[in-house]
């Protein structure tokens, strides 16, 4: 594993433990000297993350679309910058240049870019690992969201090998080194 996806906020309102474990995280990275692949902006979890990481002697690749490196947000001191035309092609990047994926606390944006690699992962268009760092119970919710899917047969139970989840950063990276095998899963009940 050289390089790690991780998604979260790139809001600067959030409570602070939140900004902690991310900084955290991204020290872990940056010391084992992976590169950061993330969305490419300056402020909130993502601008805090992208520093530490560069602090700890990680490489930082921001991809960040035209629109919003216009609103001045870009991570400029990126070890490598990509701008792209829009989300889909910043996604697309994304999903290509990294070898594993971690979810951080975050808003909409973070949810629809960790779910959308959770249904390649299910399709099997990827095998690499997904983990949800847990900070302060954040994703509880929607954990227990994917237990009822699993419950009422939305959802295959064996799909629940397609994540991992994470309660501090210090867990994460053993879990990207050893991630659960994902079982040979038929789509359809």
């Amino acid at each position: 594993m050289k390089s790690v996806c991780v998604y979260c906020s790139s809001s600067s309102a959030v409570d602070p433990h939140y900004v902690t474990a991310a900084v955290e995280l991204g020290t872990l990275l940056g010391e084992r000297g992976l590169t950061l692949v993330y969305g490419g902006a300056s402020v909130g979890l993502m601008g805090q993350l992208a520093q530490a990481v560069q602090r700890g002697g990680g490489r930082v690749l921001g991809v960040i679309p035209q629109s919003l490196r216009d609103r001045e947000i870009a991570y400029e001191a990126a070890d490598e910058l990509i701008v792209t035309r829009d989300l889909r092609e910043r996604k697309a990047i994304m999903e290509s240049r990294a070898d594993a994926f971690v979810a951080l606390p975050g808003g909409f944006g973070t949810l629809e870019e960790v779910l959308e690699v959770l249904t390649l992962k299910q399709l099997r268009a990827h095998q690499k690992p997904v983990v949800f760092l847990n900070t302060a119970g954040f994703y509880d919710r929607l954990l227990a969201m994917f237990e009822q899917l699993f419950e009422q047969r939305f959802t295959k139970a064996d799909h629940r090998h397609a994540y991992s989840v994470a309660a501090t950063p210090a867990e994460v990276l053993p879990q990207l080194a050893h991630p659960r095998p994902m079982p040979e899963v038929t789509k359809w009940f």
